[in-house]
């Protein structure tokens, strides 16, 4: 497959922190000419199925994806893991643990906003989770906004929410070999996301993308979202000095919020490998069954 393929492979529905149902952004991507497409929900693979489901009945190539929160140097770190079989007991009891401490943490963040006069926030953001066990700080932005604390939820982040700001509470995630090694024991490929969003020093850097290699995690964001051209540029250089395949994705979450939408984002830049060459015999394609599409489809 070619490097310039639309491909989107980090996004995320109503199940974690997104807006849009699995099946809404499905019809969304395939609208917006996306080629091949992965739901990437924050450490939960529970709309795996209908994702893929969805997929299949539009003739949208899928991979199966997920995003694990992962703790790094006292910071959060995203891995994105695509391709996996999501049957898998050991993932699946990795993320259940993950998932743990997000209730706990979200009942602190919410004392903590109201000793600075925000009253009610835990409520009000369940209203936007649903359940508390994936309860995030995206759900308690949209209460913030829905209550005029602030105009937009990129506000929420500026002025709340963050270290050193009212709201934040930190918590512990799994380690990088953890989420490394549940996701390429289920058969996937773990990609480091986004990494120009973490504020890390450049031999922070150089030691994150050296363990994420030396526990088997083989490809990193290099066109997403939250980066620049540069950037693009930048990581790309990452890629081929660490030997990692290259991904590319949109982390769409919601018509309203984001500002990159599906499948909107430009080709990788050249001479990299792209993520789905390692992943062409785990793609999800409408006419073909096999048994890892059939596991991701519910048969």
């Amino acid at each position: 497959m070619s490097s310039t393929l639309n491909a989107d492979l980090h996004c995320h529905s109503t199940i974690s922190d997104g807006t849009l149902t699995p099946e809404a952004l499905a019809a969304r991507a395939k609208a917006n000419g996306v080629e091949l497409w992965a739901l990437t929900d924050h450490d939960e693979i529970s709309g795996q199925q209908r994702a893929a489901a969805a997929a299949a009945a539009i003739g949208l190539p899928y991979l199966t994806g997920v995003e694990i929160s992962v703790t790094f140097i006292h910071q959060t770190v995203h891995i994105v893991g695509l391709g996996f079989d999501p049957a898998n007991e050991a993932l699946q009891r990795g993320l259940v643990q993950t998932r743990g401490g997000r209730g706990q943490r979200a009942i602190e963040m919410s004392e903590s906003l109201t000793k600075v006069g925000i009253h009610g926030a835990y409520d009000g953001a369940l209203k936007y989770a649903g359940n508390p066990a994936l309860i995030s700080r995206t759900h308690f932005a949209r209460f913030m906004v829905e209550t005029g604390v602030c105009r937009e939820t990129n506000e929420v982040f500026r002025k709340y929410l963050t270290e050193g700001k009212p709201g934040f509470v930190e918590h512990r995630w799994a380690s990088l070999k953890d989420a490394v090694g549940w996701i390429t024991g289920a058969g996937g490929v773990a990609v480091i996301a986004h990494p120009a969003r973490y504020k890390f020093s450049a031999n922070e850097e150089y030691a994150l993308f050296t363990e994420f290699k030396n526990h088997g995690g083989q490809g990193v964001e290099v066109v997403t979202g939250s980066h620049s051209a540069a950037e693009y540029l930048s990581y790309a250089d990452t890629a081929r000095e660490f030997g990692l395949a290259a991904s590319r994705g949109s982390d769409f979450h919601s018509p309203d919020e984001s500002h990159t939408e599906l499948g909107s984002l430009p080709p990788l830049p050249g001479q990299l490998t792209p993520v789905w060459d390692l992943l062409a015999q785990r793609i999800l394609h409408p006419t073909r069954h096999d048994p890892v599409a059939d596991a991701a489809i519910g048969h």
